[in-house]
């Protein structure tokens, strides 16, 4: 059976059923804090919300491979840093074994005095003043020194009339010319002025050189119709017996004798640094990855595929005492490695040290650049995930305090149609007063 109700109560029902349903939906997005929650609610909103919200997912994930690499390129980094210290310990080791006075110089005293006691008696000279001042050139035979001459060593200087001097000490080669009124002393100031030797006479008038280095040190004098012969000869050595060396002295050279310990001892030290200058490099990895062995890198920055992919591939070098090109050291000739006691093989180490430092230094340059493209990537994707998720919000979220005034007006709302249904109600009931 059907009811009739009143024009007034069914206005004042639909007010109250009105008030409530809008209550309803205020309370709903009260509690789930989205005016959207659903495709109904807003279509466009709702998917557009959904693709910003899967974008920032996207580049939420590609984060954790971003913070993977910058931890990779810092192990890396660290590695390098290792390294270098290493690498200027093995040159202050070098360094340390340059700067020993080393005891295997080589050193050759002549074999004749270029003074005598009859040229002391004739001259008031020491047999050192009387050889030092004598002239080279002269006749083929030495002329004894005088009261009124400084007499000479006897080098004939007739038909050739230029006199040579040759050094060679280890890959270096010195040469001077002299003529024939230059002196010994001429000839000792020129030795000791190259670098490679130092030169003087002793108290019994003989030539006394040691080398500088403890290369095998090569000495020669000789005479030529120029300087350029003269050079030439000397470096056979042809003359070498008018300053009491033998033609050996200049071609096979002077060798050097015993080993200095404190060399020896360094030795020792060189090698246990290359050998942890290998393996630091072997444990700079991080995840699996180890940039100083050669290892490869990719991190990628967006979440697109195919062309549209932005992505960086970072290629490690291997880090090796071999491949810095720093050999190993022994205390004596051998294949392949520095020989301590040679100082000519200790220059060349120290040279390949600051070689190695500079190479170090440039990988590192590179990988500091590269950590600086992935960091800023990093910040530019956090920024963009706020970014997106903002955007979503704004799209789907309820205002919360707009939604609480709704609701409280709504309330009151209610309450004013549930009085107004009663007053309805009321006035049918004075209706049945009638009868």
């Amino acid at each position: 059976m059907a009811i009739s109700l009143s024009s007034g109560v069914r206005q004042s029902l639909q007010s109250l059923q009105s008030t409530a349903s809008a209550a309803q939906l205020a309370q709903s997005r009260l509690a789930t804090g989205k005016r959207v929650s659903s495709a109904i609610d807003n279509p466009v909103n709702f998917f557009t919300a959904q693709n910003l919200n899967g974008r920032a997912d996207a580049f939420g994930g590609l984060l954790d491979g971003m913070s993977n690499t910058i931890q990779t390129i810092k192990a890396a980094s660290n590695g390098l840093d290792g390294i270098t210290k290493l690498v200027k310990s093995m040159q202050s080791t070098v360094k340390q074994a340059l700067s020993d006075a080393a005891t295997n110089k080589p050193s050759k005293t002549g074999s004749l005095a270029m003074a005598t006691a009859a040229e002391v008696t004739a001259t008031g000279k020491d047999m050192q003043s009387i050889a030092l001042g004598k002239a080279l050139g002269g006749n083929a035979t030495a002329d004894a020194a005088t009261s009124s001459s400084a007499g000479d060593l006897g080098i004939d200087t007739s038909t050739n009339s230029s006199i040579g001097l040759s050094i060679v000490s280890g890959n270096t080669t010195y040469t001077a010319s002299f003529s024939a009124t230059s002196t010994l002393r001429d000839v000792v100031n020129e030795i000791n002025k190259s670098g490679l030797a130092n030169a003087s006479v002793d108290s019994s008038g003989k030539l006394s050189i040691a080398g500088s280095g403890s290369s095998t040190l090569q000495v020669g004098i000789g005479s030529g119709a120029d300087d350029a012969a003269a050079k030439t000869d000397a470096a056979a050595g042809t003359l070498n017996a008018k300053i009491g060396l033998a033609v050996a002295d200049a071609t096979t050279g002077v060798t050097a004798s015993g080993n200095s310990s404190v060399r020896t001892g360094l030795v020792q030290q060189f090698s246990d640094l290359r050998t942890q200058l290998d393996g630091l490099a072997k444990d700079a990895g991080f995840n699996g990855i180890n940039l100083l062995s050669g290892d490869k890198l990719s991190v990628v920055f967006n979440e697109k595929t195919g062309g549209s992919q932005s992505k960086m591939d970072i290629q490690g070098q291997k880090i090796s005492s071999d491949n810095l090109s720093i050999m190993d050291a022994s205390s004596g000739t051998a294949s392949g490695k520095y020989d301590f006691q040679n100082d000519t093989d200790l220059k060349a180490a120290d040279a390949a040290l600051t070689n190695a430092l500079s190479t170090l230094n440039s990988i590192s340059s590179s990988l500091g650049a590269n950590l600086s493209v992935v960091q800023t990537r990093q910040d530019f994707s956090k920024a963009l995930i706020d970014t997106l998720k903002a955007g979503a919000d704004n799209l789907v979220n309820a205002d919360t305090n707009e939604e609480g005034a709704n609701l409280l007006a709504l309330q009151t709302r209610q309450s004013l149609a549930q009085t107004a249904l009663s007053l309805s109600a009321q006035a049918d009931q004075s209706v049945l007063k009638l009868f």
